[in-house]
């Protein structure tokens, strides 16, 4: 069955993605932010060892790749989480409407 998709639920749908997403673009921008003003004032905070061999530099950017990629699958896993609740809402109403 075709379903409208510019309905307002659709609309409302894709602004609680929207707002996820940016509210997890501004995460990853101050732990970014972080290692960039390392890098402008303290640039010698980089080059101590952490740890295995691994300089700050190093484990800080590596750990910026990983971060993203977590924040990435949690952006899939609410984005799939809120439009599964939008079928179910969505076929809820149908149900009620073919029994009226």
């Amino acid at each position: 069955m075709h379903v409208n998709n510019t309905s307002t639920e659709k609309e409302s749908l894709t602004k609680r993605k929207s707002s996820l997403g940016i509210r997890l673009f501004f995460i990853y921008l101050v732990f970014y932010a972080g290692f960039v003003l390392i890098g402008v004032f303290q640039y010698e905070l980089l080059a101590i060892q952490i740890f295995g061999g691994l300089n700050l530099a190093l484990a800080y950017g590596i750990g910026l790749i990983v971060f993203a990629v977590i924040l990435g699958v949690l952006y899939n896993y609410y984005c799939t989480k809120y439009e599964d609740e939008a079928d179910t809402e969505q076929a809820n109403e149908m149900k009620e409407r073919g029994t009226a």
